[in-house]
């Protein structure tokens, strides 16, 4: 099979390259993060967990991504307190959506082959952490991690996503002011 183009035939191989490529950028998490301007945040030492609201995964995940927080905000030397004169207060939300996934592969001999594709639905779990000064009531830093939760994959690989997601997320807390 060639595919064409304006009148030029492309190989399989080169059209399975692309849509390999197409489909290994899809399947990577998407981390990204904002916090306010002019912000101290060298002040703050201390956090407590709040429900801030929004679609909130079973008990277990909400464990498991509590964790993955905590172990990386130590890490930052930051201490977890369940005190209300905390310095901040941490919320998150998740939402599980769905997103196509294409799968393709061929074969090529003497000049000429086939190739074909596929596409599945697979579940992508978003995963938004707010972090709030309570003294001035103001969101200072927001994150979102993409592709983190996963409610159908075993649990170790969730694990290793989640933490993979969460480190990617807080690599930069406390964010560098310039």
């Amino acid at each position: 099979m060639r595919v064409r183009q304006k009148g030029k035939f492309f190989s399989p191989a080169v059209v399975i390259a692309l849509l390999l490529l197409t489909a290994g950028t899809l399947i990577a998490q998407d981390v990204r993060y904002n916090f306010m301007p002019r912000t101290d945040f060298s002040k703050y030492r201390t956090y407590k967990w709040v429900n801030i609201g929004g679609a909130l995964p079973d008990q277990i995940m909400e464990a498991e991504i509590k964790q993955s927080v905590d172990s990386q905000l130590a890490l930052r030397g930051m201490t977890k307190t369940d005190s209300d004169t905390a310095d901040l207060y941490i919320g998150y939300q998740s939402a599980i959506d769905e997103e196509r996934q294409w799968e393709a592969w061929g074969t090529r001999a003497f000049g000429s082959g086939e190739a074909s594709w596929t596409s599945s639905t697979i579940a992508v779990g978003t995963l938004v952490l707010d972090i709030y000064d309570p003294g001035t009531k103001q969101l200072v830093w927001t994150g979102r991690a993409t592709k983190t939760i996963d409610p159908s994959s075993n649990h170790e690989k969730n694990m290793k996503n989640l933490d993979k997601a969460i480190a990617k997320l807080l690599k930069n807390y406390p964010p560098k002011q310039k």
